[in-house]
């Protein structure tokens, strides 16, 4: 198993795992590989297996972290995914080991991570994470969890800010769209198909574009990369409700699809 570490001068040729055949998403590419050239300035790493394949996992500096919480001296995990034939074969326990070395070596007390209770779209697996011993310091009515494994003694218990705390948003009307250039997928499903989607079913829409450190701690959701509301009330990580062919499938099964729909009956 080889995995490459991408740096400022290697990932101009090097691939970012997702979307990299997505010919929709080539703009979202180029603004991941932009936000993550950035973010190397900060400590991040982008760490994957040397292979046309979807295994990597990134982490950075809970201080520098896009997610609303307080984890000083921790590590902070961002995407982290092994996807199809390469499943099974040990790469997530390789590369979490990597991260808990580098976390080691610079010092930290440990790794936190966002994920849900239950498993989430586009979110680490919450039970996989707790079988390699790390646990919940946190939670949020939405349904986010803070997941932590220590081996120091930090002076701060790892916690989400108060923003994410309600599960809400500010704004209460119609559809409400939270995202960043963390994921090559966003721009276009958000910018495009979303638009399409919700002008289609004459629903509101308001999307906010999470475009500095600043503005993604204070987020009233912990899934920076991709976060729906409808009337303020969170409903899901999952990305490709913003397509028409998806969208009434998963917020039909949810109590907000009664809310923004109240002509269709319980």
């Amino acid at each position: 198993m080889t995995y490459i570490t991408l740096t400022p001068d290697s990932i101009g040729s090097e691939h970012i795992c997702c979307a990299f055949s997505d010919k929709k998403c080539a703009e979202g590419y180029a603004l991941k590989k932009e936000w993550l050239l950035h973010e190397f300035e900060n400590g991040y790493i982008f760490r994957r297996l040397n292979e046309r394949a979807k295994v990597f996992i990134e982490h950075g500096p809970a201080e520098k972290a896009w997610v609303p919480i307080t984890a000083p001296e921790y590590m902070m995990l961002g995407c982290f995914w092994v996807s199809g034939q390469y499943k099974g074969q040990g790469h997530g326990k390789a590369l979490l080991q990597e991260v808990v070395d580098d976390a080691r070596k610079n010092k930290k007390q440990g790794l936190v991570t966002v994920a849900g209770a239950k498993k989430f779209p586009f979110m680490s697996d919450t039970n996989w994470l707790l079988r390699q011993g790390f646990e919940v310091v946190d939670t949020t009515p939405a349904g986010f969890s803070l997941l932590s494994i220590s081996w120091g003694k930090s002076k701060c218990r790892p916690q989400f800010n108060e923003s994410a705390r309600s599960g809400q948003c500010p704004h209460k009307r119609g559809l409400v769209v939270y995202y960043s250039n963390r994921c090559p997928y966003t721009e276009y499903h958000v910018g495009s198909s979303l638009v399409e989607t919700a002008k289609k079913r004459k629903l509101p829409l308001k999307v906010i574009k999470l475009e500095t450190l600043e503005q993604a701690k204070s987020s009233p959701t912990p899934a920076t990369i991709f976060s729906l509301f409808i009337h303020g009330r969170f409903v899901t990580t999952d990305i490709s409700v913003c397509m028409d062919s998806r969208f009434d499938k998963i917020v039909g099964s949810t109590d907000a699809y009664h809310i923004i729909r109240p002509d269709v009956a319980q």
